[in-house]
Order: C-alpha cells, then sequence, then structure tokens
C-alpha cells in the first residue's frame, strides 16, 4: 500500500459529557457500540469477545447509498483514557481520549490521526465516490460532532 506525503485534514473535536469517564469508556471502548454513534459505521463485526487492545473488526460502513467495508485493529486501549482503533486500508487512526473534568463529567475528544498518509486506494475512492478529500474531510469533520453527541446522549442516559 503506497501512501502520500502531504498532510491529509485534521479532524478534531472534544464535548463535555455530564457522566463519569468510566461510563463515557464503556460506551467508546466497545467497538460493536460504534453504529449506536458513529456517523459512518452501519455495522462492526468484531473478532472475539470484549473488545480490548489488539481486537480486530470487520466494519460495514455507508454513507447515502454507499456501502463499503473496512477491516480495524485497535491499537491502544488505556481504561478510562484513551482508546484507539487503526483502519487497514486507509492507515488513519481514530482516537477518543478521556479526561475527567472537576464536577465529576469527562472532557471527550475524539480526533483522526493520519500518521503516514492515506493509501493510494483511499485516496482513489474518496475522490470517484466522495468529492475528494477535502470535501469528504469537512464531512466527517462535521460527522464526528454529531458522533460526540451521541456518545453524550448515550453516557448521560445511564
Amino acid at each position: 500500500m503506497t501512501t502520500e506525503s502531504t498532510p491529509v485534514g485534521s479532524i478534531e473535536s472534544s464535548i463535555e459529557i455530564d457522566a463519569p469517564p468510566a461510563r463515557v469508556w464503556e460506551v467508546v471502548s466497545e467497538v460493536r457500540n460504534a453504529p449506536q454513534w458513529s456517523s459512518q459505521a452501519h455495522k462492526v463485526i468484531a473478532m472475539g469477545g470484549r473488545t480490548t487492545a489488539g481486537t480486530r473488526a470487520i466494519n460495514i460502513n455507508k454513507r447515502g447509498p454507499i456501502f463499503w467495508p473496512t477491516t480495524s485493529r485497535v491499537v491502544e486501549f488505556e481504561p478510562g483514557r484513551r482508546f484507539a482503533n487503526r483502519i487497514t486500508e486507509n492507515t488513519t487512526v481514530w482516537v477518543f481520549e478521556l479526561e475527567p473534568t472537576p464536577g465529576g463529567g469527562t472532557r471527550l475528544t475524539e480526533r483522526r490521526e493520519v500518521p503516514s498518509g492515506l493509501t493510494f486506494l483511499s485516496r482513489f475512492l474518496t475522490d470517484k465516490l466522495f468529492g475528494g478529500q477535502p470535501s469528504f474531510t469537512k464531512e466527517m469533520d462535521r460527522g464526528v460532532s454529531t458522533s460526540l453527541k451521541r456518545i453524550k446522549a448515550l453516557a448521560e442516559q445511564g
């Protein structure tokens, strides 16, 4: 897989959640939960039991009428603090960082990291199917904000 060397638009957003980090962790650290809050995850099939470091998954993603599969692996798993999931096909890493707030809640940050650039296949398909990298990055940035609001609702309800 060849990657590009030019920088890819960063994506990062944070939200304050009125729930302790342990509760927020329950929502974000189980890959099977992603379809409940992600703007693109339609279905996640994880290998093995509960998610932990090294968990692999097959993901079915959806945008409008378009469905596509990806595979992923959990590359960081620090309970209550940090969770990172690497997407094999495009080399992106989706990171959640949790910080306790003074009032007993959680500040949750979601970020897309692209440490080695996107693969040629990812760039090609994004250009052909999703209107190019700049517009798709903006769309995913809005999706992260939506995801954080959904995670907040899930964590605060119970």
